[in-house]
């Protein structure tokens, strides 16, 4: 027993002292790589200063009243009826939205893997307009049919139906949302082996029975795992409680009231700290237990081709029902632009130019301001994440696992949250960025990276790490190796991921609703200036032009692709 014991800790020591010289040989890598070493630092001083130390210093700013270390603002508050109401409302929304988009994702992902109905790609094309578009643009088409004055409630019923609340906030994030869901789950549902279905049918058992007792079981976890992920950017979302909450508040509007309404801080860091608990919290959970468990569902490559449910009576129902669906999602998609040419809506249907002529008159700063720094942020943005990526994937050196975890947890952090950190981080010296092009450039990046990096990697783990290596081996350096052999392997997810940064440049509103100035005056804050002042038409005009600058830009970028020889374009 003894003699066990010291062998055992013989074997500990060994193993310390081996991974102990591996890290010097690593750490003598880098210092002998001089572009390698400056990239690290680079990578590190990015996630410290513009993802970690906004958060640090957001929950410095909770625990501080009058220089002293106090929880008087968590306690303050909840002690608040207000405030504990808008936690309950934000819990209460992601938990009905995250519920009512995961079974219509489901639904139309067991429709379309399961049963033969036409039209598969028109109903993938829902799941992409969610993206291209503003992120409030169902919530202004909900007020233009089911308003006080819509088309549908006032111009055909006659009725002045209330739609700001919670029964139209959950109405918008589940048309908005429910795509997240059915792109999640189509892929899992792809991925189970048919032939395990087709022994139980082969034994007697109907499809009902099927369903219920093998493939329901396996989707519980990719069930989950969608539900969190729709819970996340439910209880996150900014823009639709906004456009249409009314009375129904939601932390991440609460965030935005007390720090800029009421310049109330200590109450706005308090209830971001809160919020992002939640949110990192459920992310955590989701990602280091529910989506390891998801794996059970895939087996790998299935053995043949699944067959599909052809019976007409499941076939027509089943279209009936997704392309009804599809339809409205279209329609409020498509109501946008028909409405920026109508001359008052709900009134004076007739044709007009004068909100587009508004517009106009109006300037179009905003506009060319968006475009601009949108233009000059994705192509940093693309190459960051890319070379993020490749050190995460193919470099061994201390601060990686750290640089790893925040770009991925920043994936969960509400824009609000972020914007509200750089207002306290960087309004005063040393280093004061408020109000400069800089920061909205910063926050820019910043939310678009970690989408780019997930992607990089994904790309990267595919690629043989061998031909990088033989060319380290010849006496290439890291930048070498990354220019010449790495990039031009994963340049479609490099490009895929500009396309993804400038559309979402061009239609964020979280973060840099509180990062605009006089001097920078952006798309997204200006058309829900407009809605606040209930010209409609005009937030209608700006929307239209917005989604035409970014349709400009993917078919530009995608006629560059076929130039340089790319086909397809990785999924982001």
């Amino acid at each position: 027993m003894v003699e066990k014991t010291i062998n055992l800790k013989k074997k500990r020591e060994n193993n310390f002292s081996l991974k102990i010289k591996n890290e010097i040989i690593n750490i003598r890598k880098i210092y002998d790589d001089p572009v390698l070493m400056i990239t690290i630092i680079f990578s590190l001083l990015v996630v410290g200063f513009f993802i970690l130390l906004p958060l640090f210093n957001i929950l410095k700013s909770s625990l501080l009243q009058n220089g002293k270390l106090t929880l008087y603002h968590y306690k303050d508050v909840l002690n608040q009826a207000n405030s504990l109401q808008v936690i309950w409302n934000t819990v209460k929304l992601g938990m009905v939205t995250g519920t009512l988009a995961t079974g219509i994702g489901f639904l139309f992902a067991y429709v379309i893997t399961y049963i033969d109905v036409p039209g598969k790609k028109i109903f993938d094309s829902i799941a992409i307009l969610p993206i291209i578009s503003p992120p409030f643009v169902i919530a202004l088409s909900a007020i233009l049919l089911f308003g006080r004055i819509g088309l549908i409630t006032h111009g055909i019923f006659g009725i002045e139906n209330e739609i700001y609340g919670f029964t139209g906030l959950v109405l918008v994030q589940t048309l908005t949302f429910f795509p997240v869901a059915y792109l999640m789950l189509v892929g899992l549902l792809e991925k189970i082996d048919p032939s395990v279905e087709e022994a139980a049918r082969d034994l007697g058992a109907s499809r009902w029975q099927v369903f219920k007792t093998i493939t329901l079981p396996l989707m519980v976890p990719g069930l989950a795992n969608a539900f969190l992920i729709v819970f996340i950017q439910a209880i996150a979302d900014f823009g639709n409680p906004m456009v249409i909450g009314g009375n129904y508040t939601t932390a991440a509007v609460q965030i935005y009231l007390q720090g800029i309404g009421s310049f109330d801080m200590g109450a706005a860091t308090a209830l971001s700290i809160i919020l992002l608990s939640l949110s990192v919290g459920i992310f955590a959970f989701q990602k280091y237990y529910i989506s390891k468990r998801s794996y059970v569902t895939v087996t790998g490559k299935v053995s043949k081709a699944r067959e599909k449910i052809t019976g007409k009576k499941i076939t027509y129902s089943m279209t009936a029902i997704l392309f009804i669906i599809t339809l409205i999602v279209g329609m409020m998609y498509a109501l946008i632009p028909i409405v920026a040419f109508v001359k008052l809506w709900g009134v004076n249907y007739s044709l007009s130019l004068s909100h587009f002529k508004y517009v106009f008159a109006l300037g179009l700063k905003p506009i060319l301001d968006t475009t601009y720094l949108a233009l000059i942020a994705t192509p940093i943005t693309g190459i960051i994440a890319m070379i993020i990526g490749f050190l995460i994937v193919r470099k061994k050196f201390i601060g990686k696992n750290f640089i790893e975890f925040m770009t991925m947890v920043a994936l969960a952090i509400p824009g609000t949250i972020i914007g509200l950190g750089y207002v306290i981080t960087y309004n005063k010296k040393p280093l004061v960025l408020t109000g400069t092009a800089m920061i909205i450039l910063i926050a820019f990046i910043i939310r678009n990276m970690p989408v780019g990096i997930r992607s990089a990697i994904a790309a990267l783990q595919q690629i043989d790490p061998s031909i990088e290596e033989a060319a380290s081996v010849l006496g290439a350096n890291s930048h070498k190796v990354f220019t010449s052999i790495t990039l031009p392997m994963i340049k479609p997810a490099f490009f895929s991921g500009l396309i993804y940064a400038f559309v979402r440049s061009m239609t964020l509103i979280s973060t840099i609703i509180f990062l605009i100035s006089a001097r920078y005056n952006l798309l997204t804050p200006a058309i829900m200036s407009q809605i606040d002042l209930g010209r409609l038409g005009v937030a209608s005009a700006y929307c239209t032009i917005l989604v035409i600058i970014v349709s400009v830009f993917i078919m530009i970028m995608k006629l560059l692709f076929k130039k340089i020889g790319i086909d397809e374009i990785s999924e982001v």
